[in-house]
C-alpha cells in the first residue's frame, strides 16, 4: 500500500509540474479575462454577463497576442509582446513554487530560491512557446525576394 501512494504521490507531482508549464502561456489572457469580468459583475452585467465578456476578452488577449508575435516583422515589438506575456507567467510560476515548497522546505532562504528559480523556468517556458513559432523572415519588401542570386548549379547537375 505504501509503494501505491508513493508512485501515486509521484504521479500527481508530476502532472502538476506538467500542468503548470503547459498553462504558463495563459497566465495573461487569465489575468486579463478575470480583470475585465470582476469589472464587469461590478459593472452591474450579472453572472453570465461577465463570464462571457471574461471569456471573450481572455480569448481575444491569446488570439491578437499570438496574431501580433507572427505577423510582425519587428523584432523589438515581439520582444515586447513576448515579454507583457512571460513576466505574469513567472509571477505566477513564483507564487506556485513558493507554496509547492512550503511543503517540505522549512527554510525560507531555500523557498525563496526555489520559488525565485521556478519563475524563471516558467516565465522562459511560456517566452519560448510564445516565440518558437515566430521565426525570422528575410525583409520581402521593394522586391528584394524577387532578385535574391540563384544557386550555382552543380557538375552533378549539369550531367542529368
Amino acid at each position: 500500500m505504501l509503494a501505491l501512494g508513493l508512485v501515486l504521490n509521484t504521479l500527481g507531482i508530476g502532472l502538476f509540474c506538467w500542468a503548470t508549464f503547459a498553462l504558463a502561456v495563459y497566465a495573461l489572457p487569465f489575468f486579463v479575462a478575470l480583470s475585465i469580468g470582476m469589472l464587469a459583475f461590478h459593472g452591474g452585467a450579472g453572472v453570465v454577463g461577465a463570464l462571457v465578456l471574461g471569456l471573450a476578452s481572455g480569448a481575444l488577449t491569446l488570439a491578437v497576442g499570438q496574431a501580433a508575435i507572427a505577423v510582425s516583422r519587428v523584432r523589438t515589438f515581439r520582444l515586447a509582446i513576448a515579454a507583457a506575456f512571460a513576466v505574469p507567467a513567472a509571477i505566477a510560476g513564483y507564487h506556485v513554487m513558493f507554496a509547492l515548497s512550503k511543503i517540505g522546505v522549512p527554510l525560507l532562504a531555500w523557498r525563496e530560491a526555489f520559488a525565485c528559480l521556478g519563475a524563471v523556468c516558467i516565465g522562459g517556458t511560456a517566452w519560448t512557446r510564445l516565440t518558437v513559432f515566430a521565426e525570422t523572415r528575410p525583409l520581402e519588401s521593394a522586391g528584394v525576394a524577387e532578385n535574391m542570386p540563384r544557386p550555382v548549379l552543380t557538375a552533378a547537375t549539369h550531367e542529368r
